[in-house]
């Protein structure tokens, strides 16, 4: 009674009540697909692919995950399908169950498995009909797909993220750099004080022309005319206008320490230009490279690509094959034969010690 009658249970549950199970098998593996540009290996090789077994352990525990099941669920409702039987207490689902509940049910239904060596996932999906066996299968296949698709993107982000973050730092150095220059034009109300320096420079040395000129004139007439002529006079009086004219022309360029003091020289405003200029070019050579350096970033973030190879397609059962009624109702006999002859040897056992 001890070995037979639990094993007459379990025949009669397998052959009788429980429903058949009909299994749908899809395999699929993550590739990484990396495209060299026409400039690299000397335009030799176009592109690679390779398996990456990081992305394929994450899809290997995504596919077992809560957040995988919900997805399905509220897409093609699980709960349903899995409670198809109307009395299968065992191999059924309890549709009052929680998502926890749900979660323990799935690897009743779905078997995952990874090959370490090639990183290929295979997955056995049972269920009460064919069709809904190869609808779960082509629902895991969508949403890994969707999953690797956000690896990939949150990839690319992470790339470009720290190149978008310089180019706008040098952006803004570059505006700065612009504003300042605008400011100080402003202010001196002169575009270009190298220019403008230059035509300053002209006019005195105009002006010493002239008044070497007039002294050589002066010198002249004091050769030749009489004392007290007007003429002698006027050309004095020439040297003074012309030496006071230069006078003020050379503490325009800070000479002679007779600067006002309430204006910048030009040796100081054309300092502080070349200082703007300086930093506007460097502003401007840093936005370049930052622009240069995202441009590269992007153009390998797309030469870089992660994508859900499925060498298997959800196939369409014809027969059921589970569950295995002669497997488990063997096991069911070995494990019960085995406890009824350790029953039997400890009753033995304590018999004979009496």
């Amino acid at each position: 009674m001890f070995f037979l009658a639990p094993l007459a249970a379990t025949l009669y549950y397998l052959y009788v009540i429980a429903e058949d199970q009909y299994a749908s098998f899809v395999g699929f593996s993550v590739k990484s697909e990396e495209s060299a540009s026409a400039t690299d290996l000397l335009g030799g090789l176009s592109s690679f692919s390779s398996s990456s077994s990081s992305d394929t352990d994450i899809l290997f525990q995504f596919i077992q995950s809560q957040e995988l099941i919900s997805r399905i669920n509220q897409s093609i409702n699980l709960e349903e399908i899995y409670s198809r039987p109307d009395f299968d207490p065992v191999f059924s689902y309890n549709p009052d169950g929680t998502i926890e509940d749900l979660v323990s049910y799935w690897p009743w239904m779905v078997r995952v498995d990874l090959d370490a060596k090639t990183n290929l996932i295979e997955l056995r999906v049972q269920a009460f009909t064919p069709e809904d066996a190869q609808l779960v299968a082509q629902e895991i296949v969508n949403e890994s797909s969707a999953m690797i698709n956000r690896l990939s993107a949150i990839a690319r982000e992470d790339s470009t993220r720290y190149a978008r973050a310089d180019l706008e730092k040098a952006l803004e150095r570059l505006k700065l750099a612009r504003e300042n220059l605008t400011k100080f034009r402003s202010e001196t109300q002169i575009v270009d004080p190298t220019a403008d320096l230059q035509g300053q420079m002209g006019l005195l040395n105009s002006l010493e022309a002239q008044l070497a000129s007039a002294q050589i004139e002066l010198n002249l007439l004091l050769e030749t005319a009489r004392e007290g002529d007007p003429r002698i006079a006027q050309a004095e009086r020439r040297i003074i206008v012309i030496k006071d004219l230069i006078d003020e022309e050379r503490a325009k360029f800070g000479i002679g320490g007779n600067a006002r003091t309430n204006e910048r020289d030009y040796s100081t405003l054309v300092g502080e230009f070349e200082r703007l200029m300086v930093e506007l070019e460097y502003a401007q050579q840093t936005y370049l490279g930052a622009q240069a350096a995202l441009d590269t970033a992007l153009a390998e973030a797309q030469r870089t690509s992660r994508y859900l190879a499925t060498f298997t397609q959800p196939t369409l059962a014809e027969s059921a094959r589970y569950p295995q009624r002669g497997i488990i109702a063997l096991i069911t006999g070995m494990f019960l034969l085995l406890a009824w002859s350790v029953g039997v040897l400890i009753f033995y056992s304590v018999r004979d010690r009496r």
